[in-house]
């Protein structure tokens, strides 16, 4: 990073604990910023030029609420905990009005030909998302020692929202995920005769907390990469996850050559776990947990594409 001003705004969110992927995502937008105030110092600037800003977002860039959202986050976060100047809470700019687009989901009988069209190096972590509504990455993140086979669960810590959450675990998938146990195991034996080999990345501090703990197969992840690589943040040979980019891939391949009437990515199967269950006549309450949202508003959305139609009102083509 070239800008001095952005690494530290980067080196400071690393302290307060966030998520790499959302320290990459503010100061993506507020880098944005500043190339819109024609770099001048975001601290001689305040609520107008964010406003202008935000404005700008949604007049020029036509983009949609929640991405205008995720650029006024970012820029509250800027002033508030880097330059000790905090926005207005009124602040005036013109809000993106795009509708939020509907979640595409696929038919159990979808889902099962898509299961059987893709990559058999790829089709657990796909079963895990529509079988336990799991997001791409929290999948990708797995460690071995998340997977609870006694009480046929998963547990899911610090993911989106920092939220941690337990979730069902298919008994159809347990001799498959011994297997990839067995499978990240082999790579856990080679890399210990490593020299070089530091150890799993663990997150924050507890690498210092639990200096053993690199080294613990339980803390290894569940879908290991096939190479080692260098931790570019402290220059350690490790062993990453599985590139999430592979997966994708996997599943687009897989949708293309069944000609799908419909956008399928990584994330439908999150969104036909949840319609599914709903169908089955899961509580509303209880599909909200095992995805994990804060607010049961968010859930509520598949109700609309449940299988009966709009709220289960039958059309009166039907008596015809």
């Amino acid at each position: 990073m070239s800008s001095p001003f952005l690494q530290m705004i980067e080196d400071k969110m690393r302290l307060k604990r966030y998520a790499k992927r959302t320290i990459q995502t503010y100061v993506y937008w507020i880098k944005g910023y500043i190339l819109f105030i024609n770099k001048k110092h975001p601290a001689s600037c305040h609520n107008e030029e964010v406003e202008q800003y935000l404005s700008y977002l949604t007049n020029s860039l036509n983009l949609a609420p929640r991405t205008q959202g995720i650029a006024l986050n970012a820029l509250v976060f800027l002033y508030l905990h880097i330059l000790n100047n905090p926005l207005s809470l009124e602040l005036n700019f013109n809000k993106s009005r795009l509708s939020n687009k509907l979640p595409v989901v696929l038919t159990p009988n979808e889902v099962k030909s898509l299961l059987v069209e893709i990559n058999a190096n790829y089709i657990l972590p796909c079963q895990l998302m529509y079988g336990s509504g799991l997001r791409l990455m929290e999948v990708t993140r797995l460690r071995i020692q998340d997977i609870d086979f006694k009480y046929f669960c998963i547990n899911i810590w610090q993911s989106k929202g920092n939220k941690s959450r337990r979730v069902t675990l298919a008994k159809e998938l347990i001799p498959a995920l011994k297997q990839q146990i067995a499978h990240a195991t082999s790579y856990f034996e080679a890399d210990k005769h490593n020299k070089n080999y530091q150890g799993v990345y663990l997150p924050y501090a507890l690498a210092k907390k639990y200096p053993s703990a690199p080294f613990d197969l339980g803390w290894h992840y569940l879908f290991p990469a096939k190479r080692l690589s260098i931790d570019p943040e402290v220059q350690a040979l490790r062993r990453h996850h599985i590139n999430e980019t592979s997966i994708r891939k996997a599943v687009k391949t897989a949708s293309n050559t069944l000609s799908f009437n419909k956008h399928v990515t990584c994330h439908t199967f999150r969104h036909s776990f949840a319609t599914h269950l709903l169908q089955r006549g899961a509580d509303i309450r209880t599909v909200q947990e095992q995805l994990g949202h804060t607010d049961v508003r968010t859930t509520q959305i598949y109700t609309h594409v449940i299988e009966q139609g709009a709220n289960g009102v039958r059309s009166p083509l039907s008596d015809l």
